[in-house]
């Protein structure tokens, strides 16, 4: 599989206008990632809440990057989300995701949304290692 970026992914990158732009530090050594992040209100679902979509959204992302601890490439298998609380729009979060488990290229991780020290969303997923052509 030939894999390129232009910068436009919806989540992270910062070419894409209309994209979340988050900005997802990565701890090699914990095989983590998290990153600080505000919904604004065009993102909402219900009146002055953020959209379920846009949590799984983040939720996916925070995966992936806690996989670039060892690796480049990933593409998500599976995506699991528990929503336990409503998420105001323009809320500081805290996006955060672990890897805590790997087979081969397969990597299991866990994902939190937090703000205020609640518990809003959390994930668990099972992300691919990909191998882009030579």
């Amino acid at each position: 599989m030939e894999i390129l970026s232009d910068d436009q992914c919806f989540v992270c990158g910062p070419a894409n206008p209309q994209g979340l732009h988050a900005n997802f530090v990565v701890d090699k050594e914990g095989r983590r990632a998290h990153c600080a992040i505000r919904i604004p209100s065009r993102f909402q679902g219900w009146q002055g809440l953020v959209h379920g979509g846009i949590l799984a959204t983040l939720l996916d992302e925070a995966g992936i990057y806690a996989c670039r601890a060892t690796a480049v490439h990933f593409v998500t298998a599976e995506l699991t989300v528990k929503y336990k609380l409503p998420v105001p729009v323009e809320t500081e979060l805290l996006v955060s995701a672990e890897v805590v488990e790997q087979k081969r290229k397969i990597y299991f991780v866990q994902a939190r949304v937090e703000a205020a020290g609640k518990l809003l969303a959390e994930s668990s997923s099972r992300i691919f290692e990909v191998t882009p052509k030579a």
